[in-house]
């Protein structure tokens, strides 16, 4: 894969679909920032919860995530591993499950991550850790 390709994929997590679904704050940065965005599925369930939690039933909203463009990657054994091992160093961070899929994802990839999560910023995992709306 050619690093102009590369450069044109990142990682999303859940906040960051989120903002994007609902007009928020960053949610113009996650359209504006690749050609192809990937998502854990650990992360796209995130998002379906949230949906789910604000009221949208499961048409409503698997018809709002089929608007947006993303490849939905299986969570596998590698992952699993790797985001395990991802817990020493994000725990007293207090990065969830679905934030060190998402991380693994983006370093199994070697693939930039896109999170409103300012908190990833705070430890450094090699692994390329993007802002969906900048530091004030």
């Amino acid at each position: 894969m050619s690093e102009a390709r590369r450069a044109s994929i990142v990682v999303v997590d859940a906040s960051a679909i989120l903002a994007l679904l609902h007009g928020e704050p960053g949610g113009s940065t996650v359209a504006a920032t690749a050609d192809h965005l990937l998502m854990s599925s650990v992360n796209y369930s995130e998002v379906v919860a949230k949906l789910a939690e604000r009221g949208a039933s499961r048409e409503n909203a698997e018809f709002m995530l089929s608007a947006i463009v993303v490849e939905v990657v299986p969570f596998d054994a590698a992952q699993a591993v790797d985001a395990g091992m991802l817990r020493p160093a994000t725990r007293s961070l207090g990065l969830s499950f679905g934030d060190r899929a998402c991380l693994a994802l983006g370093r199994q990839r070697s693939v930039p991550v896109l999170t409103a999560d300012r908190h990833w910023l705070d430890v450094d995992l090699g692994i390329d850790v993007r802002l969906t709306r900048s530091r004030d």
